[in-house]
């Protein structure tokens, strides 16, 4: 493992902190689906993790290195009280931060993560990938295009992403998701397929997290299953479990909506008054 770098943190609102952490690939920006909402009561923290986004590093890392990044980042903005929101990869990493620190956080909420991550993602073809990198461009150049969601998208990989393959999901894909994937660095690649290939499996100590919490599935997902998310909602103490039909791993960028009204009402009955302080 290497020394904490300082990250690259869009910061947003003003009030109770929340620590909003993204997944892979992604960025800060990938998280404005969230940020942009809760900063109108809430102070949000959004990183670009080691090797994604603006927090460039050149070197090879670990996993566990993003977690001695976060520990300084909170630190550093002397965060010794906030709420933890993680999308994914995101999500095994507010596990571990709450694990490795359980006074610091007041409550967390996963988004399509799990803390013994199984996925049943068919194998990728030649095709697979052909037709993802030309719904990409296309959707890049002429975002939400109805005959390339229609002709592309849903032929592509983009199927095991989307349920819905709507325009608000296409939209949010242009100006967050294409640009977090090219701005992915080959170091976080490798750090993560080598975490991958361990296993992870935190079920045995959810126990230990008694703060209030959310988790939130798309029905469809293959890269977390919504059983894999349901499981680790079952072992946390405290915990709401909110599953969205029709929906896959990118589900908040194809009912945003529902999830931010989910969300708020989550905060208000776990958090009364919170974010006036």
């Amino acid at each position: 493992m290497t020394e904490p770098i300082p990250l690259h943190v869009d910061i947003k609102g003003r009030g109770f902190p929340i620590l909003c952490l993204h997944g892979h690939p992604g960025s800060a920006r990938s998280m404005s689906v969230f940020t942009d909402h809760l900063s109108s009561r809430f102070r949000t923290f959004a990183p670009d993790l080691r090797g994604y986004g603006k927090s460039t590093y050149k070197g090879r890392f670990e996993m566990e290195d993003h977690i001695k990044d976060l520990t300084n980042l909170l630190d550093t903005y002397e965060l010794n009280k906030c709420l933890l929101l993680g999308w994914s990869l995101g999500g095994i990493l507010a596990l571990e931060l709450i694990l490795s620190d359980p006074q610091r956080f007041q409550g967390m909420i996963l988004i399509a993560s799990a803390a013994r991550p199984l996925g049943n993602h068919p194998p990728v073809t030649n095709s697979d990938l052909l037709l993802t990198a030309m719904a990409g461009i296309i959707n890049f150049f002429a975002p939400a295009n109805s005959w390339n969601i229609e002709i592309l998208g849903k032929r592509s990989l983009l199927r095991y992403l989307f349920g819905q393959h709507n325009q608000s999901a296409y939209t949010y894909l242009h100006q967050h998701g294409t640009p977090a994937y090219l701005k992915t660095f080959p170091n976080a690649n490798a750090a993560l397929s080598r975490a991958l290939s361990k296993g992870y499996d935190r079920l045995a100590v959810l126990d230990r997290i008694t703060v209030p919490c959310l988790v939130m599935a798309g029905q469809d997902d293959r890269h977390i299953t919504s059983y894999s998310s349901q499981e680790t909602a079952g072992r946390l103490p405290q915990c709401q479990w909110i599953c969205y039909p029709d929906t896959a791993h990118l589900f908040p960028w194809e009912i945003p909506s529902q999830v931010l009204k989910d969300l708020d009402a989550w905060l208000d009955s776990s958090f009364t008054g919170l974010h006036d302080h």
